[in-house]
């Protein structure tokens, strides 16, 4: 039988291919070789060949939570891979176990004054703990039990104190030029609103033109309070309506908003992120109500300020539903960043954390930083899988990174080992429901879909990414953990493949 170049693309012939001519048997099928397991599924296969993306592209796992560990597929599982956003599943059981789900950030306010008939005479200090869901609403809170204590007038600066968190500057279109996207707002200790700005536009046909309105209200910044209407279809609206960012005081439109659009909203990233905090908690004051007569200024607290009101964050359960069902990367990264807030055992400790008890060791005055989280991050990953599970390469922990890498396999074993861990349900209820919410609705929506609302899933994908993993509750009656990535050129037209799996996977009849 003469060799056939095409089979040398195929993994592991090098290594079997001694034992074929000494054997004089055929040539085995590629996904039949040793370690490969069962082939791919036809209809994985089919969505591959269609996106013009290779098997080779494709890492997949499918292994049951039993202690038994029974795969159900296996190919290249051991390939590490970019996973994109479904690195955030890293972040969040590492959060669950040190942390515990009933963890909770502060954002503290202070004063080196006195409070006096509805006057403060003397500065507040803000201090920044890394809540990382600080929205309007939580800030509207802290202000009016800021007031309901006699904070009314504040006869002195407002001071910022960002110093929980130190951190580089970094250009916020840097990772695909687009700073305008709220996704890649950067951490901060003091994270107001996601440093973005929602602008709503709402048509008045009888007067020609769409008014704009926005929130928060950002102070020392004008934003045009119309913009003329067109006749057009709707289409690329936001490109028809000319915004300009360029100045950090303004946002002006020098186009025109299509009438037919409706009403529609616009969250933008502030073009000046530093200023954002500043300006927003200087505009939500005022108006709350409240008066400031000096300034809105970055700066430290002083050690004997004297503390007037402590404001706690969601707890780090209800923080994960926006991280793993909404893939929120600036959540992700301050949760990811408080780990590193933990003062880190030695590697070579043999002492079983429980599940929680690490929040003890946390040390406010540890100052956050990237490097000492992926410290401790390692450090648990060695301690809780030990050497034999390859610990993943971690950047930011969001997965908006082109540096993050993981295998299937260890995703795997960390899937299984959450769903045995005491808040391993909490864990498991912030991933998206398959054809329901979050990322994952969009799965699942065949009509005779096996997948839809039997899988609990977080999503992933960058430009050259597409990811899947989660947990998946078979026609069998067994769940199953499934893990699947594709990194090529075309894998966002490769997602189907990705659908494909989760379905076969939700189908397995025994």
């Amino acid at each position: 039988m003469p060799f056939r170049l095409p089979f040398l693309r195929c993994p592991l012939f090098v290594r079997v291919l001694t034992l074929w001519v000494l054997a004089g048997a055929g040539l085995p099928a590629c996904a039949q070789m040793p370690g490969r397991g069962a082939a791919l599924p036809p209809a994985v296969m089919e969505a591959l060949n269609r996106a013009q993306v290779p098997a080779s592209a494709l890492s997949a796992l499918v292994v049951s939570v039993e202690p038994d560990a029974h795969e159900r597929l296996r190919h290249q599982a051991g390939v590490l891979a970019n996973p994109a956003s479904v690195m955030k599943l890293v972040t969040s059981y590492a959060a669950i176990d040190l942390l515990g789900p009933d963890f909770t950030w502060s954002t503290r306010f202070y004063t080196d004054g006195t409070v006096d008939n509805g006057v403060l005479r003397g500065n507040l200090y803000v201090r920044g703990g890394g809540d990382p869901k600080l929205v309007l609403e939580r800030v509207h809170e802290a202000y009016y039990a800021l007031q309901s204590q006699g904070v009314q007038v504040i006869l002195g600066d407002m001071v910022l104190d960002h110093s929980a968190f130190d951190l580089p500057y970094t250009d916020p279109g840097a990772f695909d030029g687009e700073a305008l996207r709220p996704y890649n707002a950067s951490p901060d200790a003091l994270l107001v609103n996601f440093k973005s700005v929602i602008l709503s536009f709402q048509p008045d046909p009888a007067n020609g033109v769409a008014y704009v309105i926005s929130e928060p209200p950002l102070a020392g910044l004008a934003i045009d309070a119309t913009v003329p209407l067109s006749r057009t279809a709707c289409g690329d609206w936001r490109t028809a309506v000319q915004a300009r960012f360029d100045d950090p005081d303004s946002i002006r439109f020098e186009g025109r908003y299509p009438q037919k659009c409706g009403e529609l909203k616009w969250p933008v990233a502030y073009q000046q992120p530093a200023s954002y905090a500043a300006r927003a908690l200087e505009g939500l004051w005022r108006a709350g109500g409240g008066v400031i007569t000096g300034r809105v200024r970055s700066g430290l607290t002083p050690p004997d300020a004297v503390l007037l009101l402590d404001a706690p964050s969601l707890p780090l359960s209800e923080i994960l539903v926006d991280v793993n069902q909404w893939s929120n990367n600036v959540m992700a990264q301050q949760v990811f960043l408080t780990l590193g807030q933990l003062a880190p055992p030695p590697l070579s400790t043999v002492t079983v954390v429980a599940p929680g008890s690490a929040a003890d060791r946390l040390v406010p005055a540890r100052t956050a930083r990237f490097e000492s989280s992926r410290e401790v991050l390692q450090a648990w990953w060695a301690r809780t899988f030990g050497p034999r599970v390859a610990a993943p390469v971690i950047d930011n922990g969001s997965g908006l990174s082109r540096d993050e890498r993981i295998t299937p396999e260890a995703l795997a074993s960390l899937l299984r080992h959450a769903a045995r861990h005491p808040q391993g349900a909490q864990f498991m209820q912030s991933l998206s429901v398959a054809g329901v919410n979050g990322t994952a609705a969009r799965l699942a929506r065949g009509e005779n879909s096996s997948a839809r609302g039997n899988a609990w899933i977080k999503t992933g994908s960058l430009r050259d990414v597409s990811g899947i993993a989660g947990y998946v509750n078979a026609a069998n009656g067994a769940r199953y953990v499934l893990v699947g990535f594709i990194n090529h050129p075309n894998a966002p037209a490769a997602r189907p493949a990705l659908d494909a799996l989760l379905e076969w996977t939700a189908s397995l009849p025994d």
